[in-house]
This record gives C-alpha cells, sequence and structure tokens, in this order.
C-alpha cells in the first residue's frame, strides 16, 4: 500500500509538473526565443526546400537577384530571437516570389497561446489603395477624435506610402500584383499586426489625419485594449451572458456567408454573392437550385459577386463556369510539378496522397516536368439545363483569387459578360497552386504553405497581374464615408442603363 501511496503521489507531482509547464509555454509563447544556431538550422531547411520543390521559383524573379534575398533573409537572423521575428524573414523572401498562394504561418503552440500581449492590437482598420489610407474603424469605441472616413497621412512621423511600402515587404502576391496587397491590408486586423511586428509594439501612436471636414489635425491613440486598469469592470458590474447558438443554426449561418441568392424581379435580376468554392459550401446544390429559380423568373441579370472569393475546389469554380459559358472551355494549359517527390518531402502535410498523386496522375515530358495532362486537354462542356443566357455582371477586387479567377478568365471574354471592379488578385497567365501542403520545420514549428505545381492558365497572357475589369470601379473617399457599395452601384447602374 506504501508502495503504491508513494507511486500515486510521484504520478501527481509528475501530472501538475506537466500541467505548470503547459501553462508556463502557453503564456510564453509569443516571447521564447530559439538561439541563433536552432533558427539557421530550419531557415537553411526552409531554403533548400524552396529550392527544390517550389514550382514558381524564378517565375518572377532571377536566380541571382532570389539567392541575394535568400542572404538577406538569412542575415535578418541575429542572435536569439522569438518566433514572431523568425516568421518576418521567411515572409520577407516569400514576398519575392510572386506567388500569393506560398505564405508563412505560426507554429500551433503560437497560434493556441494567449499571451496578453498578442491579445493587444493596433486600434485602426484601413481601406487603402494607391496614396490613400482611409480609417473605416477604430476599435476605440470611445475615441471621438479619429472616426471613419479620416485619411491618414502619418503615424509616429512616417508618412503613410512609407509604412505601406515597408509592409509590402512582407506580402506574398501573384507575380508583381499590388491590387492584392493593398486589399489584404485593408481586410481588417492585417495592418495592424503587420504594422506591430515591423515597426514594434508600443502602449501609444501619433497619428496625422485628416477628417472629413478636410481639417488636417494630430492625435495620441492608445494600443486595444487599454491598460488592464482601465477595462476591468467596476465592482458589482454583470457581465452579460453569452447566449450559445444551436450548432443548427451556426450551420445555416456559415453556409449563407459562404454563398447566398437574392432576386429583385423588379430589375429582373438576380444577385450571387459566393465567398468561396471550398467544397464545405455545399455549392452544387447550392447552384442547381439557384440556377433553376432563375430560370422559372425569367431573370435576365445575374450579378455575381466574387470580391471576396479566395478560391478553393476547381471542379466547384468549373461547375459555375458550365452554367455561364457558351462554349466548351479548359481551365489550363499547362499544369506540373517539378518532381514527384524529395528528400524534405517528409515536412510535407499528407506526402502520401501528394506522391501517389504525381505517381499515377502525371507524366514526364520533353521539358524534364511531370505534367498533369488530363487538365491540359480537358474541355469542359456548358450546362444545357439551367443554363443562364442573360447578361452577367462579375464583381471583382483584390482578394479575388485562384479557382475565382480562373472562373473569370474562361467567361470573361463572351459578350454577355462584363467584370466590374479592380483588378483581381490572382493571376491572369496563371499561379502556383493546385496541392498545396503545410510544411512544419522542425525546430521552430513554424509552417509555410508549399504549391507543388505550376498552372498556367493563359500562355498569352501578360505575366505577373491579374484580371483586369471591363468596367473600372476603383474605391473613393466620398463612397466609403457614406458606405457606399461602389462596385455593386456600378453593376446595378450598367443594368438600369442596358433597360433604357
Amino acid at each position: 500500500m506504501q508502495r503504491v501511496m508513494m507511486k500515486t503521489n510521484i504520478l501527481f507531482l509528475l501530472l501538475m509538473v506537466m500541467i505548470s509547464s503547459c501553462a508556463v509555454n502557453k503564456r510564453s509563447a509569443s516571447t521564447k526565443k530559439f538561439a541563433l544556431q536552432q533558427v539557421q538550422k530550419d531557415y537553411d531547411l526552409f531554403r533548400n526546400i524552396i529550392e527544390t520543390s517550389h514550382p514558381g521559383l524564378y517565375w518572377y524573379t532571377a536566380k541571382d537577384s532570389m539567392d541575394y534575398y535568400f542572404t538577406k533573409g538569412r542575415t535578418m537572423l541575429q542572435d536569439s530571437m522569438t518566433e514572431s521575428h523568425f516568421r518576418m524573414a521567411l515572409s520577407y523572401v516569400v514576398s519575392k516570389l510572386g506567388c500569393g498562394h506560398t505564405s508563412v504561418r505560426p507554429s500551433k503552440k503560437f497560434t493556441r497561446s494567449g499571451d496578453s500581449l498578442r491579445n493587444r492590437q493596433f486600434p485602426l482598420a484601413f481601406k487603402i489603395w494607391k496614396d490613400t489610407a482611409l480609417v473605416t474603424f477604430n476599435l476605440n469605441s470611445q475615441d471621438s477624435i479619429i472616426r471613419r472616413g479620416s485619411v491618414v497621412t502619418a503615424i509616429d512621423g512616417r508618412p503613410m506610402p512609407e509604412i505601406v511600402d515597408s509592409l509590402f515587404q512582407f506580402l506574398s502576391t501573384d507575380g508583381y500584383n499590388r491590387t492584392h496587397k493593398y486589399q489584404t491590408l485593408s481586410n481588417r486586423g492585417t495592418f495592424g499586426a503587420l504594422y506591430l511586428s515591423v515597426f514594434g509594439y508600443r502602449q501609444k501612436f501619433n497619428v496625422n489625419f485628416i477628417d472629413s471636414t478636410g481639417k488636417a489635425a494630430m492625435a495620441d491613440i492608445s494600443i486595444y485594449p487599454p491598460l488592464p486598469d482601465t477595462t476591468e469592470p467596476h465592482a458589482g458590474t454583470e457581465l452579460p451572458e453569452v447566449q450559445r447558438v444551436p450548432r443548427r443554426k451556426r450551420k445555416r449561418w456559415q453556409l449563407f456567408s459562404a454563398r447566398n441568392m437574392s432576386f429583385d424581379t423588379s430589375l429582373s435580376t438576380a444577385f450571387m454573392s459566393l465567398n468561396t468554392f471550398q467544397k464545405s459550401g455545399k455549392l452544387r446544390r447550392f447552384f442547381k437550385t439557384a440556377f433553376k429559380k432563375s430560370e422559372s423568373l425569367k431573370i435576365k441579370n445575374l450579378v455575381i459577386d466574387l470580391r471576396t472569393n479566395g478560391g478553393g475546389n476547381v471542379t466547384n469554380s468549373n461547375l459555375l463556369t458550365r452554367y455561364i459559358a457558351d462554349q466548351p472551355f479548359k481551365i489550363a494549359d499547362s499544369l506540373y510539378t517539378r518532381n514527384r517527390s524529395n528528400r524534405y518531402s517528409r515536412y510535407q502535410q499528407n506526402r502520401l496522397g501528394n506522391w501517389l498523386f504525381a505517381l499515377f496522375l502525371t507524366r514526364k515530358q520533353a521539358d524534364g516536368h511531370y505534367h498533369f495532362g488530363y487538365y491540359e486537354r480537358k474541355h469542359f462542356k456548358p450546362k444545357r439545363k439551367n443554363h443562364f443566357n442573360g447578361q452577367v455582371y462579375v464583381l471583382s477586387g483584390g482578394n479575388t483569387f485562384s479557382a475565382s479567377t480562373l472562373f473569370i478568365k474562361s467567361v470573361m471574354r463572351q459578350k454577355n459578360v462584363t467584370v466590374v471592379g479592380e483588378e483581381t488578385g490572382g493571376g491572369a497567365y496563371g499561379n502556383n497552386a493546385w496541392l498545396i501542403p503545410t510544411v512544419t520545420l522542425p525546430v521552430t514549428k513554424v509552417r509555410f504553405r508549399l504549391p507543388l505545381y505550376r498552372l498556367v492558365i493563359d500562355k498569352d497572357e501578360a505575366k505577373g497581374f491579374g484580371v483586369q475589369p471591363g468596367v473600372e470601379a476603383p474605391p473613393t473617399t466620398e463612397a466609403i464615408r457614406k458606405n457606399f457599395d461602389f462596385k455593386m452601384n456600378k453593376a446595378v447602374e450598367l443594368i438600369r442603363s442596358d433597360r433604357q
């Protein structure tokens, strides 16, 4: 019995040590430092993987330039450093590839961390485009000075164009596309997180701005949330109870936010909001129902909103294309991988599945690459039943990416299709994608996405840019201040003018 008790006590102590260690690790994940030799080891592995496996290496950046960036990235590793600083060095190099499908991600431990420093944010969100950074949201709701619609011209003495150019050095995009980078910084939370990573964390920021009346001003703003003693509720104050949303209702909301359809019979127009091509969107049933109802209502105009569609499953984007295309189409002039496997594949997610795909479905051709010939040869036929033959208006922007770009490229030259908005984030010539495993570096556990295939959509397109809209509808200060949906308004304006 005593021996049993002793074992029980030892197990209890071990358990407590493990729990306390986990707690310490969770709290310190963002401040833990890795030795210089550790980050150098992971960095060298990262470079070797990119150089042996990335299908788009040297597509937009020549080898001598890429070698320079690899070397410069390694010089950013100085002394011991945190995971966040290490990821910045990797992101700097990745941004030079010209591949929007390659990006750096935190380790799982860092993602799970509840560190209070990580929860403090730069309070302002912006809509950023050339020469303009307009405030769209202020986390400090009690701040009555810098409101939505203010144009920020400088932060801590740095002009906004200089800040934006500095942040661009850590953002990946297809080719030379800047629209996608502007939009990425405009996505809520991105600017603030990147700003703090590049320029450093601080409690207060000095901001120069122009208010909605055109008056230049300056103000100090605080990190959000403010210091703990200003955010704690007063004694006796009860926080509101959070109501649990039923799972079924939550699922309906998720599907609605992924894709939805509305009809304006007075305008004979259907509005399809399509924010993803992922399988989770259950798009086959959605498309069938949407186009069947459009047929029954004799809808003459269709607006397809792809402004926030980052891509997904090509089968789904092809299916949508078949409802719109007026002739057979194919999605690739070429689709290939550099090699079927390599010595570093053990660090990749789903390496067995990716190897089997390459082994059985690709063939080596004269250029030395392994081609997936099915998509290079296959012509998809338009749908006959419930095919939409009316006027189609496709809304595009910097977040329109990957599979959504494939859809636009397949239908944009039709007489009944008009692309409205801004240049797509996804490349018109092609991209690196298809199978995109996550690679985990063994020491820091930092992850990065590594596309395995190069997809040339249209070999006759100019390299490095997105699909250009037929009708431009760029952001304006006035439209954002008044909360106008300027791209949708332009599409409706075109529909009304065609009806006259």
